[in-house]
């Protein structure tokens, strides 16, 4: 008995050793040889820095240009301000870009003394985003470039109604004129002109561009939201004009270089909420572009498009028009700039007027289904306006949604009560032909034909609303307007997570678990459940116990485990979807309840009741 605990001990240390030489050698070791020549290409770099002028070495290890601050970045031009209802910045004459813009309406969160919201950013500030407009030509010096200075007159302050006028003379017989006028929400229009003044004759094609210089890391990151390149294209040879989208790390990984031959269209760069379209005019044939290009340490993502080139005559003048959409993706918004102004609803599907920039609300990214998730937001829109709360309009769309799925979810809720009344005789059967699972299916198909009962019909509900969860999901998460729209209490924004959780008691302890050490990630992560959740978490639970229960009992117990982990689940979804599924599954408990009570079948509200009942004759 010695020798074998001898020998097993002896086996362990052998083996224990034979690990940590593995680990060693083919972990370890590696590991260590590769922080090594991290640290050793670090310092490379940051000889290199030292040795040229505004480089520093950058997350990557890479040297980089220096990265300004955003008001550094700003004071490299002079600048036009820009002041309009929703819109404040500046446009810089440095280039002649529209690349300071602030969102008045918005705030970056929901906290009354939060910032407004940052669109545009100048170039040389980190993540720059700005829109550039101008003529190319081949072999034609003195166009202008991103290092031209415009020039305008002083004192000029762009507002709707009140466009600004900037002029380049280039010295060689082209004068360029650009009026850039603004209206009372997210609309620009950039009026370009180039006279030719010398002897011979120029050709010249407008372009317009929107670039942004690096992404930051919160983007482009959840699979449900399209964040990315997007544009309309189509209209050449009366073909349809099809949407074009492709997120951040596709686009850089995959496709690159995109080109788009089209007629009109539009075409930018989109975030959640947020756009930078370019909408050339709608008659122009043009040629529009996705590009990735690296440029000394930073991704450079541009959607942009390029036009027919004009050829000008000496004393002759070319025009071209481009407007810029720059502002929040709202969808009454997006419908009034596709119609031209001219009012429709959302129902209109005959004598619609032509769309002026056409499938303009496809900004917003409704998904697969958008058969579904459009009409769940006309509908929650219409509710809205009736209420006033975003929240109790979800929970009048989840009533109308019974109303319409009620006789379909009526038959169905029918079958599960007689299903759970029989449940004892099924058992029954069961036990009989335990050794004979054919004769048991027959028996217990030829007991649901007797009781005029259809087993699948419990499946059908929950089938239906799959759909129907992922497009409200979808409408929540996309369209702007649930983005910090309150309910009651707590709940200041339908579009994030509840934020109680019940490790500081719901508030009553003034603690944040976020701050714990070591295990803050964790407490406010998977372990953040707040009060929605876990009403969720209850009435999902009485919807399975009122439910018949399942034939296996493995089957019983993965049942009983789903409230738990479903509770868990939705503690991290949108706090608008949580109310919806909980205020769904209380409608669905009140049906099953009226139907079970009709056909006298046992259910746990009456047996909760009862027991609360004896209790209180046992107290009195």
């Amino acid at each position: 008995m010695q020798n074998d605990t001898n020998k097993n001990t002896l086996m362990f240390l052998v083996c224990a050793f034979a690990i940590l030489i593995g680990y060693q050698f083919l972990y370890a070791g590696p590991a260590q040889r590769k922080e090594a020549a991290a640290v050793q290409a670090r310092k490379a770099a940051e000889a290199q820095a030292a040795l040229t002028p505004g480089m520093v070495v950058g997350a990557d290890g890479k040297p980089q240009p220096l990265k300004l601050s955003r008001d550094e970045a700003k004071a490299q031009s002079p600048r036009i301000v820009v002041d309009t209802p929703a819109l404040s910045g500046s446009i810089a004459l440095k280039g002649a870009r529209i690349d300071d813009l602030w969102l008045k309406r918005y705030t970056q969160t929901a906290s009354k003394n939060s910032p407004p919201v940052e669109l545009f950013r100048p170039e040389g500030a980190e993540h720059a985003w700005f829109a550039d407009f101008g003529w190319a030509g081949a072999n034609l010096p003195g166009l202008p470039t991103p290092q031209t200075v415009w020039t305008a007159p002083a004192g000029q302050v762009l507002r709707p109604n009140s466009p600004v006028t900037l002029t380049y003379d280039n010295g060689q017989g082209l004068v360029f004129t650009r009026q850039i006028s603004v209206d009372s929400d997210a609309m620009f229009t950039v009026a370009d002109s180039v006279r030719n003044q010398g002897g011979a004759a120029v050709a010249v094609a407008p372009y317009a561009s929107v670039q942004r210089q690096g992404v930051p890391d919160t983007l482009g990151k959840t699979q449900i939201v399209h964040e990315g390149a997007i544009g309309v294209f189509g209209g050449v040879k009366d073909e349809k004009y099809v949407l074009s989208q492709t997120k951040y790390q596709k686009w850089k990984k995959d496709k690159p270089d995109q080109t788009f031959e089209s007629k009109g269209g539009w075409n930018g760069i989109t975030d959640k909420y947020w756009l930078a379209a370019l909408v050339p005019e709608q008659s122009e044939t043009v040629q529009g572009h996705f590009r990735v290009v690296p440029a000394s340490g930073v991704d450079i993502y541009e959607s942009m498009f390029l036009g027919a080139a004009k050829s000008l005559q000496p004393g002759q003048t070319v025009n071209h028009t481009t407007r810029l959409f720059a502002g929040a993706k709202t969808v009454p918004l997006l419908t009034r700039y596709e119609y031209g102004g001219k009012p429709v609803v959302w129902w209109q599907f005959w004598n619609r007027p032509a769309s002026v920039i056409p499938s303009f609300d496809k900004a917003v990214d409704w998904g697969m289904f958008s058969v579904f998730t459009r009409p769940i937001f006309n509908v929650l829109e219409i509710f809205y306006k009736l209420v006033g709360n975003f929240g109790v309009a979800i929970m009048l769309l989840t009533v109308a949604l019974k109303l319409i799925l009620f006789p379909l979810a009526d038959k169905s809720y029918e079958s599960m009560a007689k299903m759970k009344k029989i449940a004892p005789e099924v058992e029954k059967l069961k036990a009989k032909h335990k050794d004979d699972p054919a004769k048991q299916q027959q028996e217990m198909m030829a007991l649901y034909g007797k009781e005029k009962i259809n087993p699948m019909m419990g499946c059908v509900p929950m089938l239906i609303q799959i759909p129907i969860f992922y497009s409200l999901y979808k409408v929540l998460t996309v369209t702007i307007e649930m983005r910090h729209a309150p309910f009651f209490g707590w709940i200041t924004d339908l579009s994030a997570r509840d934020p109680s959780t019940f490790m500081n008691l719901f508030g009553l302890i003034p603690w944040d678990p976020a701050t714990a050490p070591l295990i803050g990630g964790f407490l406010s992560g998977p372990l953040h459940i707040g009060v929605w959740p876990l009403l969720y978490g209850f009435t999902m639970w009485l919807t399975t116990a009122m439910n018949p229960p399942a034939g296996d009992p493995l089957q019983q117990k993965i049942f009983q485990l789903f409230p738990i982990i479903f509770t868990f689940t939705l503690s991290q979804f949108s706090v608008g979807l949580v109310i919806y599924w909980c205020w769904s599954n209380v409608l669905t408990i009140l049906q099953q309840y009226i139907i079970m009570r009709r056909y006298k079948v046992d259910n746990p509200i009456d047996q909760l009741l009862n027991r609360f009942r004896g209790k209180t004759a046992e107290a009195t």
